[in-house]
């Protein structure tokens, strides 16, 4: 297909715009034959009459005052693409697709988005809930920019950091036994209790977690129920079939029927990651991600 230059669109446009090629000419700062010779070579490659001349005057053809229409179009196109391109390379634009698991949404996640938003309003979020493990093959398969998403990782070539980390409240149905107890109350008191636990290949360090305050405690969890989301986890501790050992921040998602307590038994922490393919934020494109990860540390300290 014996297709239009971009050049020639440009010069068409000038003399277009201004029916004289002298003074179209000027405003492209080139001289006026290779304008002249542009403009036919455009018109062969068409097989059409774009511009009709006289000695003395310059006018559109039909044909002319339609391409005119589609010329400017498509220019205009390309000055919008050339100026988004740059927006993305600076960080202002573009789009950021971020998977998330749903203990992230009562912990670090309104922050981080608030204060990314804020900083870069042109980059668009896209926000999916996943399990952990959904996220790392998103990640590896590039179909997520970022994951928050809980440890252990295998199988990817990922980096991260931490931007939550979770101490343990014992969740507990509000006519429970220990409900109306003060103070901290010690894992073993919870022997022979009906458990409520994600399972292990959904949340392998959470799970573990749990399961070893109840080993150190002396006693294995009975687990009557188990959930994949945490505030399904918190749901069925508040419809009594169950207690349960859960992060912290599950206390914000204001569950009616549940009472948190503080365990007095040291524990290890749950930690949070923000994680994202190994490499992919460099470059001049990656400054929306960058700064991303930015805020994220700033939103975790």
């Amino acid at each position: 297909m014996n297709t239009p230059e971009l050049r020639q669109l440009r010069h068409f446009v000038a003399v277009a715009e201004r029916l004289h090629f002298g003074r179209a000419a000027a405003a492209l700062h080139i001289s006026q034959p290779p304008l002249s010779r542009s403009i036919r070579d455009l018109e062969r490659r068409l097989g059409a009459t774009l511009l009709a001349r006289t000695r003395r005057r310059v006018e559109l053809t039909r044909e002319g005052a339609r391409f005119l229409e589609e010329a400017r179009r498509l220019l205009a196109q390309l000055e919008h693409a050339v100026l988004e391109v740059r927006r993305i390379a600076a960080g202002e634009g573009g789009r950021l697709r971020l998977g998330f698991v749903s203990l992230a949404d009562y912990g670090v996640l309104p922050g981080l988005l608030k204060a990314y938003k804020t900083a870069r309003p042109g980059v668009a979020l896209a926000l999916r809930e996943m399990l952990s493990p959904e996220q790392v093959a998103a990640l590896a398969a590039a179909e997520l920019d970022f994951g928050l998403l809980l440890p252990p990782v295998a199988g990817a070539e990922l980096e991260h950091i931490v931007v939550q980390r979770e101490r343990f409240l014992a969740a507990l149905p509000l006519r429970h036994r220990l409900a109306r107890a003060r103070g901290r109350i010690a894992v073993r008191e919870l022997a022979g209790e009906a458990f409520v636990m994600a399972p292990r290949e959904i949340a392998p360090g959470l799970h573990d977690i749990v399961a070893g305050l109840a080993a150190r405690a002396g006693f294995a969890p009975r687990v009557a129920q188990e959930a994949i989301q945490m505030q399904t986890v918190v749901s069925l501790v508040s419809s009594g079939l169950g207690v349960a050992i859960v992060p912290a921040c599950l206390a914000n998602l204001g569950r009616r029927g549940v009472l948190y307590r503080e365990i007095a038994d040291a524990h290890a922490r749950l930690d949070l990651w923000l994680a994202w393919r190994k490499g992919a934020l460099g470059g001049p494109g990656g400054a929306a991600g960058r700064d991303f990860v930015l805020h994220a540390r700033r939103v975790a300290r």
